[in-house]
């Protein structure tokens, strides 16, 4: 069984490429540079993604209490 908190697991992804949902139903990928203990996060050449469509924004920064769930991809 794996202990690791979800903190561990978003650091040991710093560097790689996230999927992000957020409440509002938005989704985001982008390079985890990084995270702080309220999982605040931030991204650099971060895309919205919808559908089929990607729109560039670059870097974004994330509040944790905004977010439902994230992917290392």
């Amino acid at each position: 069984m794996n202990s690791n908190r979800p903190i561990d697991v978003l650091d040991k992804a710093k560097g790689k490429r996230i999927l992000v949902k957020l409440k509002n139903g938005e989704e985001i990928t982008g390079d985890l540079v990084a995270l702080d203990l309220h999982l605040n996060m931030w991204l650099e050449n971060a895309e919205i993604v919808k559908e089929q469509t990607k729109t560039k924004i670059g870097n974004i920064f994330l509040r944790g209490d905004t977010i439902v769930y994230s992917i290392v991809l």
